[in-house]
């Protein structure tokens, strides 16, 4: 009887406790903690991970700021945010540098603020314009390694990276930034591409991994969701059509390419069966005559589109919930019954932390329904 179990469980209600790091050294040692009004960071998939640390600013009779005259927040100072969770167990939430730091000082001089923005590591690969020629006609190489040489330089290692070893590339040049070229690779193989604080994750959506810890709604003591929206968009395609020019002369055809994506629940959301006329998305032709870029720029439209049939958007209270929720990892939610209960993958976290406690806020993507658990 799960129900009955979700309803018994005790749940660990100690506050989570917030870890600030700047320059490797905590805050603690500074004294800032109570002037940090508020913590907030955003994670997404498709996006670099941002921090917000927002002060109060206080001038002693010196005229000496407690917070901006500490000169700690310098640019390209290394941060580090984590949650402790019951029991002394540590989450790292953010991992990345110093961007910008903001000074307001209004005409009431008690309101005034010091705000320091950053963002995660992949902020380092963005300094330097590079020209290489990754793989020629007479040297194949393959994506992974293409990859570890990038991320080599950084003192990065790649997490997770599957089968991009097996993929192998040809007449292949970069002429970018590392992070720009790394996410065009990303696009043109249908790829994720997600800085995490313990490594880089390059590689196909993972809706087969293990679920995180479950988002649990009406569940009584078990309870660490507190608000959830679910919706059905019925509005995404089943297909998508793409011209592919022939290998030799101005001839092209038309493929039709359905999603290739795992079923997260017991039966897709697609329309497929139900007797309407076919629904079908039609492909640009950003990618030229490239047949296989074509191809996967089309995979990666039609799988994106198929995960986007169930949206769910909602509220924890970290503390109940006692991890960090990671985007680009599946999650069970629990508690909405067995048409929308199941496994869904997180797309975007917002974490905020300030005196009202540990907050996540969390959109959530499925293509399919029904109650399914691993």
């Amino acid at each position: 009887m799960k129900w009955l179990e979700d309803v018994l469980e005790t749940p660990q209600r100690a506050p989570a406790e917030c870890v600030v790091e700047v320059g490797g050294m905590d805050l603690a040692l500074h004294g800032l903690y109570p002037l940090l009004r508020e913590v907030r960071v955003e994670t997404s998939r498709s996006e670099a991970a941002t921090a917000t640390l927002i002060f109060d600013n206080r001038r002693d009779v010196r005229g000496r700021w407690d917070v901006q005259d500490e000169d700690l927040f310098a640019p390209w100072q290394p941060v580090d945010i984590a949650v402790v969770f019951g029991a002394g167990r540590r989450e790292t939430v953010f991992r990345g540098y110093v961007r910008e730091a903001q000074g307001e000082y209004p005409e009431d001089g008690g309101a005034a603020t010091f705000t320091v923005t950053c963002q995660d590591t992949s902020l380092r690969l963005d300094r330097e314009h590079r020209r290489v020629q990754w793989a020629q006609e007479a040297r194949i190489t393959t994506e992974g390694q293409v990859l570890r040489s990038i991320l080599g330089r950084y003192g990065l290692a790649p997490i997770g990276v599957g089968g991009v070893d097996d993929r192998q590339v040809d007449n292949l040049s970069q002429d970018d930034t590392d992070i720009k070229f790394l996410r065009k690779r990303a696009e043109a193989n249908g790829y994720e591409l997600i800085f995490y604080p313990d490594g880089v994750y390059f590689g196909p959506m993972r809706l087969t991994a293990e679920p995180q810890a479950p988002l649990r709604v009406y569940a009584g003591n078990g309870t660490n969701c507190l608000s959830l929206q679910i919706r059905e968009d019925a509005q995404q395609p089943d297909r998508i059509r793409v011209q592919i020019p022939a290998e030799r002369g101005d001839a092209s055809r038309d493929e039709e390419l359905t999603a290739d994506l795992p079923v997260l629940g017991r039966r897709s959301a697609d329309s497929e069966g139900r007797g309407l006329e076919p629904f079908v998305w039609t492909l640009g032709q950003g990618a030229g005559n490239d047949r296989e870029r074509l191809r996967a720029q089309a995979q990666t439209k039609i799988n994106e589109a198929d995960i986007r049939r169930v949206v769910a958007e909602g509220e924890l209270d970290g503390s109940l919930y006692g991890h960090v929720l990671r985007v680009g990892l599946p999650v069970t939610v629990d508690g909405v019954g067995t048409r929308q209960g199941g496994i869904y993958y997180v797309d975007r976290v917002s974490h905020r932390i300030d005196a009202s406690g540990y907050r996540q806020s969390f959109t959530l993507l499925r293509n399919a329904v029904g109650e399914r658990f691993p």
